[in-house]
């Protein structure tokens, strides 16, 4: 699914499950990342799997795509 920093994933579901794997999912970021949820929330991430805290949606970035917020992903609600 993922071979160093140079895979990519299909989808947000994704990019969480490999996090979740690797077990960083409560690791926490080098640097907060700013986020827009799609319900219009802003805040910012602070772990490589975080959520919104209006809507539950949760979001995932791998260690290597740490320090770039377009590569955060979007999971789904509750994920």
């Amino acid at each position: 699914m993922h071979d160093g920093c140079s895979g990519s994933f299909t989808n947000g579901k994704a990019t969480v499950d490999k996090v979740r794997m690797m077990g960083f999912s409560d690791g926490a970021l080098p640097m907060g990342l700013p986020i827009e949820c799609e319900c219009g929330t802003k805040f910012e991430m602070e772990f490589f799997e975080d959520k919104c805290p209006s809507c539950g949606m949760v979001f995932g970035v791998t260690p290597c795509s740490s320090h770039d917020p377009q590569k955060v992903k979007a999971a789904g609600v509750d994920y």
